[in-house]
């Protein structure tokens, strides 16, 4: 049995580093106009992106509610202005039961943080509150019986008094027993992290560029550690480590609450896109390996990039574009927060013609029912083909399942992958909706009604109605498709006297799919 202990600790060694989980998470701000809905956001989140975690600068419900059931960790805020009030019991115990109580169950949340950034606001009231604050929400999620959410606040950079080297990292001594070591020791005793928010971004310098952007470098050597730093994140990190160590905390957890890169940098500096896109993308790889920092190798580091989107009504061009995505979820460059691998591209064809998204032919009707309904339940309005609405007619699956795939391609970046549906969508440059008006306008209702019955008025408009299809809407679009018209009106004669079915498939099959495809 003895001999079997070796073999069985590195199965459970193997084991660990198989199933370790690197995680990085996102901040979504919506200090925009032009964002999509909560819902729209987390179900693109969860789908198409590598995050698992999201940082939000609020509470709002709408959001919270987005991410419940998706199974992505979510962290929330408290508002800077509400955290003296929230020193009270009372205030606290409401704050709890009005923010997180009722989303508890169904949404996970991680983190409560406890303002943003308050040293850097400058008001006294508000640096003085934050630990009673962060001490009484903690309290009333204990006596609402909830443990698993961790109380913490996200630190400026500017906290610190030294980095460089990292090891003589040591905290502000304007903060440092007064605020922060304090707030370790809460962070101790209910085993919270310690939160911080390291931006290379605002050291730039030409000099110092691959340092900054994890590129190739001589690196930076700490003499009283004897370790070098390839990139500036490592060491601003670890400096944080030290000051947290030096001041006798070292066992606290460390979170990275924000770093990001501006795509357009102010006027003068002399950054953009090209650095944005290889600071995020050396920085998604850096989190993801697992490697760690020089003075913490192999241990998970939680970060969350900043940002999710671009915001257009932030101030100034540099805080508008730290967005990894554009509003309508299209990547700004490439980053490697796709899940993967892959980024999303906008369909566009070589003239620049606009596009729609339409089934491909053949697909099943019970496939086109799944994106019919998938689309009207994640957002897409679709009123419109309800009985009575504008594109209600021809009341086919195929038409209406048409109507919502492309209103959900149009919404959702026009993307080639926003018409996959599971491989049953395609992109066209040919609009399905000036057909589908004009069958409309000829009171073509119901292509069945044209195969119910066999008397000639009946068949013959069913004969009618397929040379419009097959030749005068061809005819339109320029194309001179006459002599297939013929023959296709040759089959119809022949098809007509077969049974309701046949005709059925026929109308609707040859007369719409084949003419929009």
């Amino acid at each position: 049995m003895a001999a079997k202990l070796p073999s069985l600790l590195l199965l459970l060694v193997l084991f660990h580093n198989l199933s370790a989980v690197y995680s990085i998470g996102v901040n979504y701000g919506t200090v925009a106009d032009n964002l999509a809905s909560p819902s729209e956001v987390a179900a693109f989140i969860k789908d198409k992106t590598i995050f698992d975690r999201v940082k939000i600068f609020d509470t709002n419900p709408d959001i919270i509610n987005a991410f419940a059931n998706t199974g992505i960790g979510l962290t929330v805020t408290v508002v800077n202005l509400d955290i003296p009030k929230l020193v009270h019991p009372n205030e606290a115990t409401n704050w709890v039961a009005t923010n997180i109580v009722p989303f508890y169950q169904k949404t996970k949340i991680n983190y409560i943080c406890v303002g943003n950034e308050i040293t850097m606001s400058g008001i006294s009231d508000l640096i003085v509150n934050l630990v009673p604050a962060m001490k009484a929400i903690h309290a009333a999620l204990q006596a609402a019986g909830i443990n698993d959410i961790k109380v913490t606040t996200p630190h400026p950079f500017s906290i610190m008094a030294s980095s460089s080297p990292p090891s003589s990292g040591k905290f502000a001594m304007e903060f440092e027993q007064s605020l922060l070591i304090p707030m370790l020791q809460f962070h101790r005793e209910t085993n919270s992290p310690f939160m911080v928010n390291p931006y290379p971004y605002f050291a730039y310098s030409g000099d110092l560029r691959n340092f900054l952007l994890f590129g190739e470098n001589e690196g930076a050597h700490d003499q009283a550690t004897g370790l070098t730093y390839t990139n500036m994140f490592d060491a601003m990190v670890d400096s944080v480590y030290s000051a947290m160590k030096s001041a006798g905390f070292g066992d606290v957890s460390l979170v990275v609450g924000e770093t990001g890169w501006s795509s357009v940098g102010d006027p003068g500096r002399g950054i953009g896109m090209e650095e944005a896109k290889l600071y995020n993308s050396n920085l998604i790889k850096h989190i993801t390996s697992g490697k760690g920092t020089p003075l913490m190798p192999g241990k998970p580091l939680e970060t969350y990039i900043f940002a999710l989107f671009n915001e257009n009504q932030k101030p100034g061009p540099s805080e508008q574009n730290f967005g990894l995505l554009k509003p309508d979820f299209s990547p700004v460059y490439e980053s490697g927060c796709l899940r993967g691998g892959q980024q999303v591209q906008e369909f566009e064809t070589a003239q620049g013609e606009k596009t729609w998204c339409v089934p491909k032919r053949g697909v099943p009707i019970a496939s086109l029912q799944l994106n019919l309904d998938f689309a009207c339940a994640t957002g897409v309005d679709c009123t419109a083909i309800q009985k009575g609405g504008d594109c209600s007619i021809p009341y086919s699956v195929w038409s209406h399942a048409s109507y919502a795939m492309n209103s959900y391609y149009q919404t959702h970046g026009r993307t080639m992958e926003s018409c996959d549906f599971k491989n049953t969508g395609r992109v066209t440059t040919i609009n399905p909706s000036e057909y589908f008006s004009l069958l409309s306008n000829l009171k073509i209702e119901n292509f069945s009604v044209f195969c119910t019955h066999n008397d000639l008025k009946l068949w013959f408009s069913t004969w009618i109605n397929c040379r419009l299809c097959t030749v005068y809407l061809p005819f339109l679009r320029g194309r001179n498709w006459w002599h297939l018209g013929w023959w296709l009106q040759i089959i119809i004669m022949v098809v007509g006297f077969m049974s309701p079915v046949s005709c059925r498939v026929l109308i609707s099959g040859l007369c719409i799919t084949n003419t929009i495809q």
